[in-house]
């Protein structure tokens, strides 16, 4: 065991199990297309990480994971990048303004308890849809092609988006919908990244296969491209006004990260689209109960002092 300082946390931690943390978290960014963070900020808070300090670190150690991930499902041929650029162009928007809210929520003394209500309101909501619906998709495809497999039912219904203006074709997706609806995907993901610290894949994947219709496979590595930029920004952003990057604790989450997502890439590239929908629905809900849990527990102290950030 090495402990090492965090300067920012004001804590100290043993090394091997944050590198260990980032590696399992790289694992899923490269096998969902997600950038990991919806697991990272709570990880890092079970670890005893304040919440303000996890969700600014947490989107650093995103950024590396979501490279990694993204150079093994570019060389398949697995990224729309007419898609994702649409989509970080709203997602810079909207970080822009996520980081604004935090400062007022942070100002307020809210901040840690709005991250951790957040992440149980939209784990649970996205987890407990995409679940369901991939459980009864699974059970109706019984019988239907790989091909078929590759692209969730219904996904030819969503006509509308068609009927919207700012037309655009994509290509690899095989879409031709209007730019408008990734473009508000992508602020609202953006204001969750500033405001959670994760990269937005656990709401973004789902949406892009829901919404857009698009094939799993092309979802994950254009998740994983948008996810780089976006990131970037809030870090930034986070970094320059709230100071809450811890640049010890963010390099030790990179080692493992860069490393995990080549091989969560490598283990995504052999299961097909519905099997993959159901892990990560079972993985959001798994850490959803956790936070749940860490909400409703009486604590061991009636009262704590901490020092405010």
């Amino acid at each position: 065991m090495i402990q090492v300082y965090l300067p920012i946390a004001e804590m100290s931690v043993d090394a091997f199990a944050i590198v260990a943390l980032g590696g399992l978290v790289g694992f899923t960014s490269g096998l969902f297309g997600v950038g990991g963070g919806f697991l990272m900020t709570p990880l890092l808070i079970f670890l005893g990480i304040p919440p303000s300090v996890a969700v600014g670190s947490g989107t650093n150690q995103i950024i590396a994971s979501s490279i990694s991930g993204v150079i093994a499902h570019w060389r398949r041929g697995n990224v729309d990048v007419r898609m994702g650029t649409v989509l970080l162009s709203g997602g810079v928007v909207g970080s822009g303004l996520g980081v604004l809210v935090f400062n007022l929520l942070k100002a307020w003394g809210q901040i840690d308890l709005t991250i951790r209500l957040s992440y149980v309101v939209f784990l649970a909501s996205v987890g407990g849809l995409m679940l369901v619906e991939s459980v009864i998709s699974l059970v109706k495809a019984r019988g239907v092609s790989a091909s078929a497999a590759a692209k969730p039912r219904g996904a030819e219904n969503f006509a509308w988006a068609t009927r919207l203006p700012l037309l655009m074709r994509f290509p690899k997706s095989g879409l031709y919908i209007s730019a408008l609806l990734p473009l508000a995907m992508g602020v609202l993901v953006g204001i969750l990244v500033a405001i959670m610290g994760v990269g937005g894949g656990f709401i973004m994947v789902p949406a892009m296969i829901y919404l857009l219709g698009m094939p799993t496979q092309v979802v994950i590595g254009t998740s994983l491209f948008q996810i780089i930029f976006v990131t970037m920004s809030t870090t930034f952003m986070q970094a320059t006004l709230n100071h809450n990057v811890d640049a010890v604790l963010t390099i030790l989450l990179m080692v493992g990260g860069v490393l995990g997502a080549q091989w969560g890439a490598r283990v995504g590239a052999k299961l097909g689209g519905r099997h993959l929908r159901i892990l990560l629905a079972l993985m959001v809900l798994v850490v959803c109960f956790g936070l749940v849990d860490e909400l409703v527990t009486t604590p061991s102290e009636a009262f704590s002092m901490t020092m405010l950030r």
